[in-house]
């Protein structure tokens, strides 16, 4: 039985395009990417208004300690670049953070987090031609990381479309989708902004379709119930780490056990449809939100349990 009953759901910010990930300030603000503009601020009333330019092919979104917004532009979407940037909704300033990292350019940032102490981990999903080529299993995707100091580094190589990422609670290890491999990835966190080497966290989540038949299937906007392409991740407060299966149109956690749990599902697709990521916020931290890369709205329901603080809820 699921955590949540699909009917518990809403919708809101109906209209929003292409809305990935959802951010929410320590004061309540909520954010959401939109494929129109850099970041689009939902209101409470459940409207939205559309924040500063587009910078590419706005993804994954995430918070600095100072309210600014680090926007991971997923630029393959539109065969263009995928670079990292920052938009701060107080006073508008764009601008690009990297483009590159070792002369490699980023085509593909996809989620990035932020640590305590001000390093930035995100992904490059891959350099295939089209995004859906990347589905294949390929292993081009890396981790990079932007410390406080300015320098960036490669800090995991050779990943299967690497996506969403989180932190646990003391920050000791980072989390990292596997898409094209239908797992989660564990890393230790270094001194320094550095990686360990990586482990598999949890069982494989589903099955995987071979190459033509995924990018046949990401075209056609099908999905099954049993395959696993991992997205987004969000850890919550007792340790549960909740990852989105978006062509199942399912969101399970993997526990501190190791189990895995449904959270959500709608076979049908007619309210979660393929979700992509999931975000806590409110007083209690049990707001839940969760992004789509396929609907034209973000929904909203209360969490059974809290999400874990990031570092611009503390």
């Amino acid at each position: 039985m699921a955590w949540i009953a699909t009917p518990a759901f809403s919708k809101i910010a109906v209209g929003i395009d292409r809305p990935e990930d959802v951010v929410v300030s320590k004061d309540g603000r909520v954010f959401a990417s939109d494929h129109q503009c850099a970041v689009a601020q939902i209101h409470a009333d459940g409207g939205f208004t559309r924040l500063g330019p587009a910078g590419g092919a706005p993804n994954g979104i995430n918070m600095d300690a100072q309210g600014r917004i680090i926007i991971a532009n997923f630029g393959i979407y539109d065969r263009q670049d995928g670079p990292l940037q920052r938009f701060d909704p107080e006073c508008g300033l764009h601008e690009t953070l990297l483009s590159e990292v070792e002369g490699r350019r980023l085509t593909s940032a996809n989620y990035p987090v932020i640590d305590l102490a001000g390093n930035i981990w995100c992904a490059n999903s891959t350099h295939a031609e089209t995004w859906p080529q990347a589905l294949d299993g390929r292993a081009d995707g890396f981790i990079f990381v932007l410390r406080p100091d300015g320098s960036s580094s490669i800090v995991a190589d050779g990943l299967k479309f690497p996506n969403g990422m989180a932190m646990d609670a003391g920050e000791g290890y980072l989390y990292c989708a596997q898409t094209s491999a239908a797992n989660v990835m564990r890393f230790e966190i270094l001194p320094g902004g550095w990686l360990g080497p990586a482990m598999q966290y949890g069982p494989q989540l589903g099955r995987l379709l071979g190459a033509e038949a995924v990018v046949q299937a990401a075209a056609g906007g099908g999905h099954e119930d049993d395959l696993g392409y991992t997205d987004g991740v969000g850890m919550d407060a007792e340790g549960n780490l909740w990852v989105c299966l978006p062509a199942a149109n399912k969101v399970v956690a993997i526990t501190p056990s190791g189990a895995v749990e449904t959270v959500c599902h709608d076979p049908s697709g007619e309210l979660i449809n393929h979700p992509t990521n999931v975000t806590w916020g409110g007083e209690d931290l049990r707001d839940l939100y969760i992004g789509s890369i396929r609907a034209d709205y973000v929904l909203k329901a209360r969490s059974p349990v809290p999400g874990l603080a990031m570092l611009h809820q503390q």
